[in-house]
This record gives structure tokens, C-alpha cells and sequence, in this order.
């Protein structure tokens, strides 16, 4: 086994609850975004990543009866959880993609997985540099940078968000960034607020029926056509739950107000 994406996802976020249950045509949010997932060449394994909290039983048993691998662990320590989902897996890297991201583009999950193999790194993302629209981020990590980090992350950015101690120390690991041609990182796909996950549907309306394996240039394509001008989502801030628990990092001594 090579390549294991591993997908977090609960149901108490604090800005939309209970989002990646919320139906979109019909089927919710975190079942689209596991068979598009599912779509990648290159991951042999997803395992989808949420809490043993009794919050998540209902999530829990959704993916199960889809036919998704589920493993249950720590609500609030997540990088304990991919600890803990990963510990019996043979696999060579961890795919990283959060369960928020109905959009997520396959192909690019597989440009980012074969970018990192081609240039032997130990850590490769598309995010560091942001380039593509909120909401189509990926992250690989070898097992054994991946174990490193278990050994030294302790910040409570660290645990949340489970890499943070990579791009935190860059001279401690090869860190590979997948950019791309141009630049579409104001574009936000991802889902926090309910307008995000109005934007969202209304893609899925627009395209799914006709084409359930649409892609990022079919995306552009429905929102170059200015139909969505109702839908925008602009003005909410990029990474916020990252840069929240960089707050609270400040309790350690660590980083800036």
C-alpha cells in the first residue's frame, strides 16, 4: 500500500454545523466529496478520519453503509487521529485533504501525489503558496516525516491541523510546493458558511446532472458565465480556522499576536 488519503471530517464545526451531512442533490456533502476522491489513480486506500464523539455516530455510520473505510479517535487532538487511522496501514505517504472540500478535483490530487513522488520529498502541498481555489487543497507526507512530526508537534495548531510542525520548521524536512500556471487562489470552494455551501450546490445543480465527473476547468467554466453572481463568497477570510489556532498557540510562548 502507497498512497493513503486520509479525509478528517466531523459534524461540530463551529461556523456551520452538521455541514458535511447537509444534502446536495440529495446526498450529502462528505459521500460527493469521498467518490470524488475515490476518482484519484494514484491513492490505494481512503480512510475517512472523524471523532469517537457521539456527534459523529451518525457520520460515522453514513460513510460505513456507503462502503468507506471509517476509523473514530480524538474530537479535538486530529493529529492523534491520523496517528491512530494510519497505525496498522502499510503506506509510503499520507494524503491529507479535509472532508469540507466538496469540489475537490481528482486530477489534481494526482498532480500533487506525483509531484511529490518525482521530487523525493518528504512534504509537497498546493497550499503553502496558494494558487488554486480555496477548497482544492492537498497534502502528502511521507510515513516517516509523518512520524517525526508525532514525535515534536505539541502547539495546538499542530494538533488541529496536523502539518503545521512541517511548514513551521521548512529547514528540518525537503519540502516540495505544487503551483499552479495561474493563479486562482481568490477563488474560495471550500465550505465554512452557508453561503459557501449555497455556491457549492448551485455548482453541483449546474453541472452534475450532465457531467458527475466535472473538474476544475469545468468549474471556471460555469463561473466565467457570471450565473453565480449570487453566490459570492469573496469576502470570508482564507484559512481562518488555521490562523485561530495560531491564537492559541500564543499560550505556549510561540508566534505573534
Amino acid at each position: 500500500m502507497q498512497n493513503i488519503a486520509v479525509v478528517q471530517a466531523r459534524t461540530s464545526s463551529s461556523r456551520l454545523p452538521g455541514k458535511v451531512m447537509m444534502p446536495i442533490l440529495g446526498t450529502p456533502m462528505i459521500i460527493h466529496q469521498l467518490w470524488r476522491v475515490q476518482r484519484s489513480k494514484l491513492i490505494d486506500k481512503i480512510i475517512l478520519a472523524t471523532s469517537d464523539n457521539v456527534s459523529d455516530d451518525q457520520l460515522a455510520l453514513l460513510c460505513e453503509r456507503a462502503g468507506f473505510n471509517v476509523f473514530r479517535g480524538s474530537l479535538n487532538n486530529v493529529l492523534d487521529r491520523f496517528k491512530n487511522a494510519i497505525a496498522k496501514e502499510d503506506c509510503a505517504n499520507i494524503v491529507r485533504i479535509t472532508g469540507d472540500c466538496p469540489l475537490c478535483d481528482p486530477k489534481i490530487i494526482d498532480d500533487v501525489i506525483e509531484s511529490h513522488l518525482n521530487s523525493k520529498a518528504e512534504y509537497t502541498s498546493n497550499a503553502l503558496k496558494p494558487s488554486f481555489p480555496d477548497g482544492l487543497d492537498v497534502e502528502v507526507i511521507t510515513k516517516a516525516a509523518f512520524e517525526k512530526v508525532l514525535k515534536h508537534a505539541f502547539l495546538p495548531s499542530q494538533l488541529e491541523h496536523v502539518t503545521p510542525y512541517v511548514y513551521q520548521n521548512p529547514t528540518e524536512f525537503k519540502i516540495k510546493e505544487h503551483v499552479s500556471k495561474m493563479d486562482f487562489s481568490k477563488l474560495r470552494w471550500t465550505v465554512d458558511e452557508l453561503i459557501d455551501f449555497e455556491f457549492v450546490s448551485e455548482i453541483y445543480r449546474l453541472i452534475y446532472p450532465k457531467k458527475p465527473d466535472f473538474g476544475m476547468k469545468d468549474v471556471l467554466k460555469v463561473i466565467n458565465s457570471n450565473c453565480l453572481r449570487n453566490f459570492d463568497n469573496s469576502s470570508i477570510k482564507r484559512n481562518e480556522g488555521y490562523e485561530t489556532s495560531l491564537l492559541q498557540d500564543l499560550k505556549y510562548g510561540v508566534g505573534k499576536a
